[in-house]
């Protein structure tokens, strides 16, 4: 799988991830064509190779007249949606980025996404930022992004409401569930745009994948920082285990002081709260105290969610966190057809191994107390169905010819700027 990793060492913006893209490999031209095609009145995209803090990196900057307009997000999408030089996806992506920003504007300022102006964001600067970044990246091919923990910067910024804290409001909706690092720069190290292009591009969030490096990426901001390279770098490649290998984050705290309801309760409440897995493993403490060892499988976002929930439920001290790496097999859901009507599963494969099918309980309970029939029964029935149109698919009977339409309809929607003077 084409893989692109983000070190935001100095955090990240706009025009430091455009720079870093096109030092990549996104071809300057198509991605200039682009901008072009938006209808903005003189503006011109300029590409510089410079050096910041002893490495080469590149600098985009933009040129265009003075201009006091504050957007809408519907004027934004409809410049967009004009622009004959983007690609279908490449407007969609672009987008994404600007909807991230106006649903964190209306919440931080109590409107609604139509009433929002974008202030810095709306300006011609960070609109080019951003459908750079959009076509660029689609112009690589990458297929999934991994970033490390974002650097907000510390201090105080001046935006169009006036002096406030780092990160701005607006900024901080948006990293709400990123890992986020603490870097002594007092500085904005991450824009608005920086931090709406995290939140709709990666994926994972962790250290350098194991992967074969093919092209790095080196973009600069404008800010020079005494002991620190302001640079972003983007690191593209073939991750080493294709798609079966994500990161999660696995939360662990040990509990000798709660009763077994609670936490049955507090397992329940962690589950319907989009926990992968949840399980609790007997341990002996110090002192022979017996306890329970409470063990969360998360998504790296979500990970102070589920920590949230554990130190309101429990009157635990602590909770380890650490972020590792697992091998999946992949999967999908699919419906089989039993005596008693439809059944929910999950197959799952992996190349060099056997496929393999697992019935959904909670569909195999409701067509068992609808139909009076033993749950086992039901089981043992959808993995006879699947296990018959398997076998149809691989041999197929020679002596007769039966055309089936089978239409498998998979929608994945990954939908999961002051500029920074820097």
């Amino acid at each position: 799988m084409r893989t692109a990793w983000l070190e935001c060492a100095t955090g990240i913006s706009g025009d430091m991830t455009l720079a870093a893209l096109i030092d990549a490999g996104a071809d300057a031209e198509i991605v200039r064509n682009a901008i072009q095609s938006l209808g903005l009145p003189d503006v011109r995209l300029r590409i510089e190779t410079v050096v910041k803090g002893g490495f080469r990196s590149k600098h985009v900057l933009v040129d265009h007249p003075e201009q006091h307009a504050h957007r809408h997000f519907s004027d934004i999408q409809r410049l967009v949606t004009q622009a004959t030089g983007l690609t279908p996806q490449q407007k969609q992506l672009a987008l994404r980025m600007f909807l991230v920003i106006a649903e964190a504007e209306a919440r931080v300022h109590g409107a609604t996404v139509e009433q929002v102006h974008f202030h810095e964001v709306g300006a011609v600067d960070s609109i080019v930022d951003i459908v750079g970044v959009a076509v660029a990246f689609d112009l690589l091919q990458i297929e999934r992004v991994i970033c490390n923990a974002v650097p907000p910067g510390r201090g105080f910024v001046r935006i169009d409401h006036g002096i406030c804290p780092i990160p701005a409001p607006g900024t901080a909706e948006i990293l709400k569930g990123i890992p986020l690092a603490s870097v002594p720069v007092s500085a904005e190290l991450t824009t608005p745009t920086g931090a709406a292009i995290v939140k709709t591009l990666a994926h994972a969030f962790g250290p350098l994948p194991a992967m074969t490096i093919e092209a790095i990426g080196c973009g600069c901001g404008t800010m020079d920082f005494p002991e620190r390279a302001n640079v972003l770098r983007i690191f593209i490649g073939q991750t080493a285990a294709e798609t079966d290998t994500e990161l999660v984050t696995l939360l662990e705290t040990n509990l000798d002081d709660v009763t077994g309801e609670t936490l049955g309760y507090v397992q329940e409440r962690l589950m319907a709260a989009g926990a992968l897995d949840v399980f609790l493993t007997p341990i002996q403490m110090k002192k022979n105290r017996p306890a329970c060892l409470v063990s969360v499988l998360t998504r790296p976002p979500l990970a102070q969610k589920f920590e949230a929930i554990l130190f309101s439920e429990t009157a635990t001290l602590g909770i380890r966190r650490t972020v590792i790496e697992r091998v999946v097999r992949q999967r999908e859901a699919v419906q089989v057809q039993t005596p008693w009507g439809p059944v929910q599963g999950k197959r799952a494969w992996r190349n060099g191994f056997a496929e393999s099918f697992a019935p959904e309980f909670e569909s195999c309970a409701a067509v068992a107390r609808t139909h009076q029939v033993p749950l086992r029964d039901v089981y043992l029935a959808a993995e006879s169905a699947f296990a018959s149109r398997t076998e149809k698919v691989t041999n197929p009977a020679p002596a007769h010819d039966h055309s089936h339409d089978h239409s498998h309809d998979h929608s994945h929607d990954h939908s999961h700027d002051h500029r920074k003077s820097s």
